[in-house]
């Protein structure tokens, strides 16, 4: 009998072998098998990932910016949608209809269109920013291959009104810059979404959680009273040929900032065709220059505080006087003779004033004006506050003469709503007001109130008194052009010379000039601070004074501030109840 074949021999030697290498991949297999069905984790996540790059995108939703809002809930800014269009060209049915469609309603070249349409592209985008009305047309369309991403877009219904307290936003990062806008960004702006969603439609959520909606933002402005301070703030400037002015109305019992004009302005809805960075700067918080002789005010009250003098006190005028090598002179070089401190305020004696703060000297002088608030931001709330600048004995480059000149005004930067706020102090009987611009945020918890906040007394309410009185005989003797019928008015004009690498410019268009006005002078309820740069009129009492005026006339009927003879019988009315009820 033959025996096996070598090939056959071979074969049937091999086959074990063959066996065990079937069985050991059959065991891999279901080895595999078994943990994708029970250890299916990171097979999952990766196919996710794989099928995600191909059907999903991610889509970055921003939050909806809280709107802000007048005192009495007129609409200062609020949100419009604007949209980014695609298309998905895997999902176009008819490459011709769909391109005639959307080049009727965006005005976009139809070759551009039926290029991006007939793409192999996944995604293919369009167009965008586009309105809202042009969106509305295309979710018409009911078209599933298109895709309509929001992009929201801030805007300012009142336009130029209030332009700088409210500021501006970013639109591509949604970031507030300027004004509110900026200070309060974190509490207007809410919280970002990035979601991952089907690229087959394309489609944008319709529903958002309520947390991610900014918080809303009611401001102290009067939109009424602001439109009359910008009115009559542009005609000043027109009138007297300045460089730039500012107006700022304040509530001085409570703080609340009721106006803040400053002109030129801009159109917040149109800030990136401004060519004047400037415009985009907020002067009554981050312009600090030099007040002038309207700083007497407050060297007096200082020193009536500290009992360096009373309102008996007097000095020999002689119209100049030398502080720490350098000499100061009175308006015009005049001397005065004997004077006492309501003259000092009435002529604007800058003699007077530096002999006053000789009197009080560095210690006490220095300590009153950081209490009157200078050299530090007054916190009211507003984008990039500065401090102004309060040298002191012991800072680089500080002199004797410097407490000479700051005595009245110069050599010292303050802005305006520090000034405003000083003075706010006198006219609130002594005590200082934290100064604020919002006064309400809303938002999912309800709301939040910003109450009056002290910041502390800095003069007795006798002080007080005593000085509103001299700014009382101040308008009717050396500024009457701040006079209004029927009520008593306490003020101060002030002049400063502008301050060059050389020295001081001189004349016509040389000078910044102050008035700050307190509405009436007893129990006052606005204080009005008026500032004009480089005016035609070189002293401060010859053009603020009546710029006031003109405020003040409407103000006190905006306000229905009391005249003096209603609110003399109110009181006397008070008084009658008082005593009957003894």
């Amino acid at each position: 009998m033959q025996g096996p074949s070598p090939q056959k021999s071979i074969i049937q030697a091999r086959l074990p072998f063959v066996a065990v290498f079937l069985v050991l991949m059959a065991a891999y297999l279901v080895i595999n098998l078994a943990n994708f069905q029970f250890f299916p984790r990171s097979v999952r996540q990766e196919l996710e990932k794989i099928g995600s790059s191909v059907t999903n995108t991610t889509l970055r939703v921003p939050a909806e910016r809280g709107l802000i809002f007048d005192r009495d809930g007129e609409p200062l800014a609020f949100n419009i949608v604007q949209y980014r269009l695609g298309v998905s060209p895997a999902l176009v049915a008819n490459d011709e209809a769909l391109m005639k469609d959307l080049a009727a309603i965006l005005d976009i070249n139809e070759f551009d269109l039926f290029r991006k349409i007939s793409s192999e592209n996944v995604w293919e985008f369009i167009a965008g920013p586009i309105s809202a009305e042009q969106g509305q047309a295309i979710a018409a369309l009911d078209e599933i291959s298109l895709g309509l991403e929001e992009i929201p877009k801030r805007f300012y219904p009142q336009g130029t009104l209030a332009a700088h307290v409210i500021g501006i936003v970013l639109d591509e990062g949604l970031v507030g810059s300027l004004g509110v806008e900026g200070a309060y960004n974190d509490t207007l702006s809410g919280r970002v979404l990035d979601l991952s969603i089907s690229n087959v439609p394309f489609y944008l959520p319709e529903d958002r959680p309520s947390e991610q909606r900014g918080k809303d933002i009611v401001l102290t402005l009067d939109r009424d009273v602001q439109f009359w301070v910008e009115s009559e703030l542009r005609a000043a400037v027109e009138e007297f040929k300045a460089y730039r002015g500012t107006v700022i109305v304040m509530d001085p019992r409570d703080g609340d900032v009721l106006a803040l004009a400053n002109y030129p302005t801009m159109d917040p809805n149109r800030f990136l065709e401004i060519e004047d960075p400037s415009l985009l700067e907020n002067p009554a918080v981050q312009d600090a220059y030099e007040p002038g002789s309207i700083m007497q005010v407050l060297t007096v009250a200082s020193a009536l505080e500290t009992g360096t003098i009373s309102p008996y006190w007097t000095y020999n005028d002689t119209g100049q006087l030398e502080v720490g090598g350098q000499k100061i002179y009175n308006r015009h070089f005049q001397a005065h003779g004997t004077a006492d401190a309501a003259t000092v305020l009435i002529r604007s004696l800058n003699a007077g004033a530096a002999t006053i703060g000789l009197e009080m000297g560095t210690a006490q002088f220095y300590s009153m004006m950081r209490a009157f608030g200078f050299g530090q931001p007054t916190g009211v709330g507003l984008f990039a506050e500065v401090p102004g600048e309060l040298k002191i004995p012991g800072d680089t480059n500080w002199s004797e003469s410097y407490l000479g000149h700051n005595s009245f005004g110069q050599d010292l930067q303050v802005t305006s709503m520090q000034l405003i706020t000083a003075f706010s102090a006198l006219a609130n009987d002594g005590i200082m007001r934290q100064p604020r611009i919002v006064r309400q945020v809303i938002g999912e918890a309800g709301v939040e109130e910003a109450r009056p906040t002290t910041v502390r007394r800095v003069v007795s309410a006798e002080t007080a008194a005593i000085v509103r009185d001299m700014m009382i005989r101040v308008v009717r003797e050396g500024a009457s052009g701040g006079f209004i019928r029927g009520y008593t008015i306490a003020g101060k004009p002030g002049t400063a010379w502008i301050s060059t690498a050389v020295g001081q410019e001189y004349g016509e268009h040389s000078s910044i000039v102050t008035f700050v006005g307190a509405v009436p002078a007893y129990n006052p309820q606005a204080v009005i601070l008026v500032k004009l740069d480089r005016p035609n009129e070189y002293y401060g009492y010859a053009v603020t004074p009546q710029v006031f005026k003109r405020i003040a006339d409407r103000l006190v009927i905006l306000l229905e501030i009391p005249d003096d003879d209603v609110r003399n019988r109110l009181e006397a009315a008070k008084t009658d109840i008082s005593t009957d009820g003894r």
